[in-house]
């Protein structure tokens, strides 16, 4: 059996979690799994670093202590943001993610938390941002 190395092609099924709710962010073990090239950018080190030496056909879960995954919570990221700078078409609600639009023409997600007639409360912070991450891993083929 092939075993995964730093630079390996991998098929593999992913499921990220809130570790302490259970909250799935993002899975694949629902639909088609991921092949990608480690060492390349295309997962997250902290998960590569998990993997290295998965044989081909090992599932298994571990966990991701508080900002190792996406960081820590940054409160600096959590901005009001002024009605008047937020597109009428965006037609934004709490509770909600949306892309907001940067000043170079890129944009970020944010969360609105708040919205009152004169601002949106907006974090812009990862979701899993300062929490635990339980991480569920199978191996489907390695080259």
């Amino acid at each position: 059996m092939k075993t995964i190395q730093p630079d390996s092609l991998v098929t593999l099924n992913i499921r990220i979690a809130d570790a302490e709710t259970s909250t799935v962010m993002h899975s694949t073990f629902e639909a088609t799994p991921l092949t990608l090239k480690f060492g390349a950018g295309e997962l997250m080190a902290s998960i590569e670093q998990r993997m290295l030496g998965l044989q081909e056909g090992v599932q298994q879960s571990f966990d991701l202590q508080s900002g190792e995954a996406f960081g820590a919570y940054r409160r600096e990221l959590v901005e009001r943001v002024a009605r008047e700078h937020i597109p009428a078409e965006m037609n934004i609600q709490a509770d909600t993610v949306y892309a907001f639009p940067a000043p170079d023409g890129s944009s970020y997600p944010g969360l609105v938390r708040e919205l009152t007639d004169s601002y949106a409360l907006v974090d812009f912070n990862h979701p899993l941002a300062g929490r635990s991450v339980r991480v569920d891993v199978q191996v489907v083929g390695v080259i």
